[in-house]
């Protein structure tokens, strides 16, 4: 699986997804639900109750292509009110990380025209 980052949005369905769900299930859930385009070539995020189990569905010009992860202990988000609906790359790669991103303070700020 090769994107190129800056070009792949990914869209994060914000319900809990029955995981027996594949192909024709979460292509219904992207297409009625998340009014998305499955075959845009964007990245399709579900995941189970627990929020342990992500499915991710998309489309590669050839077929449509479906890829899991199961995580052992912890969970994906420990929040379903935080869960981002979208974005990018590596947002994505952070979140399978076991990284929620979220704001954070800066401890410096350069003031423009201070002497």
């Amino acid at each position: 699986m090769f994107f190129p980052e800056g070009q792949v949005q990914v869209f994060l369905y914000a319900s809990p997804v029955d995981m027996r769900r594949s192909f024709d299930g979460l292509y219904a859930l992207t297409r009625h639900h998340m009014n998305r385009d499955p075959l845009s070539g964007h990245l399709f995020g579900f995941f189970n109750r627990r929020v342990t189990m992500i499915k991710v569905l998309y489309f590669d010009r050839t077929g449509f292509c479906v890829w899991a992860k199961r995580l052992e202990r912890g969970r994906f988000v420990f929040d379903w009110n935080k869960l981002v609906g979208q974005t990018d790359y590596t947002g994505l790669k952070m979140l399978l990380e076991g990284i929620e991103p979220r704001r954070i303070r800066k401890r410096y700020q350069h003031r423009s025209g201070a002497q």
